[in-house]
């Protein structure tokens, strides 16, 4: 089977680009996307089994993989949230699914999104990890609006290893990401 095109150019290109850049003398040192997780509250559909089943299964179809539940550490009653009670939707992405969704994410998702300037260079933590945040998820190619639950918030977050922001930085450049351009 053939691997995705990001791996490939990722691959070929951006790590003898990563290594001429930063001088990089290990290749072991090299930073590289670890995993890729994507979070999904649920809000209200946790009180309505089909609305939260249709969310399982967007998120499915999104990822290419099942969602794990995530549930309430503590009861707050002012929320009308009780211990226990679904809140979220996770999934870890790693390999050749990781490649595919973050493929996706650069060349379809991001372009179909309403007024899009680019994404912010100052969502990076210390680590060198990267969060974004996607308004409705309907905007990811496998969602029939037709058959889909209402849109929900997506978070994406790209764990880079051996990284700091600076790094990361150049590395999700060299992948395709589109970032702001800085106002002068």
């Amino acid at each position: 089977m053939q691997k995705p095109r990001l791996q490939e150019k990722y691959e070929k290109d951006v790590k003898e680009e990563l290594v001429k850049e930063f001088e990089i003398k290990n290749s072991m040192a090299l930073p590289f996307v670890e995993k890729v997780v994507v979070n999904m509250g649920v809000g209200e559909a946790a009180r309505n089994k089909e609305l939260f089943e249709s969310l399982k299964k967007d998120m499915t179809n999104l990822t290419g993989q099942l969602g794990s539940v995530r549930a309430s550490k503590v009861s707050i009653a002012s929320f009308n949230l009780r211990q226990g009670m679904p809140v979220g939707l996770s999934v870890t992405l790693r390999g050749e699914r990781m490649f595919s969704f973050l493929d996706k994410l650069v060349s379809i998702v991001l372009p179909r999104l309403r007024d899009f300037r680019g994404v912010s260079a100052s969502s990076f933590d210390k680590y060198g990890n990267f969060t974004l945040g996607i308004v409705e998820h309907t905007v990811f190619p496998e969602i029939d609006m037709s058959k889909s639950a209402p849109p929900h918030g997506v978070e994406v977050t790209i764990v880079v290893k051996n990284s700091d922001p600076e790094k990361s930085k150049r590395l999700l450049e060299l992948l395709g990401m589109p970032f702001q351009k800085a106002d002068n």
